[in-house]
């Protein structure tokens, strides 16, 4: 009798993947490892610019991509986590699985899935890399992030408070923009240095009511809705840097006041609303979440009330300056004592 032997690989584990690249996301050192040449490229868009700045061990992502399936985009995933495991779960054929302990995340993705270029960034090579960085290296921050000066300003806020679209218009006004409605505290420091995605912004579509220029940018579905992503690249006007510390942790309330109002917040409620980004991971992850939001709360914390965008922009101008040049005078003035 003459068997047949055959090697099997029923779970593909041993599934080639020859394509290799680095890319430094926020400056942290992650590898990617593919069989497509269109990961790759997904990767290059999401993370290219971004340079080595951050030591540490370096993250691994590996995304095989198979034959088959519908061509249809798959539908968003669905993300669950239990212990050290988190899955990004589309479909059958397109899911993620991310081992938040050991800096490793692999998926499995369909064709159709990764013609589709923003879904294939948003929901996989960027929350997969996402899911490694908070996990081992950041602590994420609900806010937009612009600088004035040499000063650094969390524009924080619920969902439709106006982080992005105030970010762009201090940006157009003349300040360096960091990042739009989400940025990161590098944990393990002391100077609450937050760094941030400057290469694009993201709006949702109803902010083309408030930005008409927006209406000649694309639309992609993102979190069940409509999103705008704008290179910044294309605005030569706008000045941009990776990382800052921040001075100040202004939280936004968009009405309908006539003037706007800067006044004082309670860093008790600061910090609860800080703290809902804390909901998974284990719990030395979380821990040191707390640490480094507790940190950011030693900046000053105000509350913007506002309805217009330029004149919100104008006020922050004035008192920012206003207060640096106090401050500056108290220096001078301490060091006459002294002398």
């Amino acid at each position: 009798m003459h068997l047949k032997i055959r090697k099997l690989d029923p779970l593909l584990c041993n599934f080639e993947m020859p394509l290799h690249a680095v890319y430094y996301p926020l400056g942290f050192p992650l590898e990617v490892a593919t069989n497509s040449q269109e990961i790759l490229a997904a990767a290059e868009e999401s993370w290219g610019h971004f340079r080595k700045t951050f030591p540490g061990p370096t993250l691994q992502l590996r995304i095989g991509v198979v034959e088959g399936g519908s061509l249809d985009c798959p539908p968003e995933p669905v993300c669950r986590e239990q212990r050290n495991l988190l899955v990004h779960v589309a479909d059958a054929g397109n899911f993620a699985v991310t081992d938040l302990q050991q800096g490793f995340s692999f998926a499995w993705l369909t064709q159709a899935a990764v013609q589709h270029r923003p879904y294939l960034r948003w929901n996989f090579v960027e929350a997969m890399s996402w899911d490694l960085l908070e996990a081992l290296c950041i602590t994420p921050v609900h806010a937009a992030c612009v600088k004035v000066g040499d000063r650094g300003i969390l524009l924080c806020g619920d969902d439709g408070a106006g982080k992005s679209t105030l970010a762009y218009a201090c940006a157009r006004y003349g300040w360096t923009y960091i990042s739009d409605d989400s940025c990161c505290l590098v944990r393990g420091r002391n100077d609450r240095m937050v760094v941030g995605n400057p290469y694009q912004i993201r709006f949702r579509e109803s902010a083309i009511g408030i930005l008409p220029e927006l209406r000649q940018h694309r639309r992609t579905p993102h979190n069940g809705e409509m999103a705008i992503e704008v290179v910044t690249a294309s605005l030569p006007d706008i000045k941009t840097a990776v990382q800052c510390s921040i001075d100040y942790v202004i939280f936004l309330n968009r009405g309908a006041l006539s003037a706007p109002q800067l006044v004082p917040f309670p860093q008790e409620r600061a910090l609860q609303w800080l703290d809902q980004i804390i909901c998974w991971g284990m719990e030395p992850t979380r821990d040191a979440h707390k640490v480094a939001l507790r940190n950011l709360l030693s900046a000053e914390i105000l509350e913007l009330r506002y309805s217009d965008l330029l004149s919100a922009v104008e006020l922050l101008e004035t008192r920012l300056h206003t207060c640096r040049g106090a401050q500056q005078e108290a220096v001078a003035s301490d060091e006459g004592t002294h002398a």
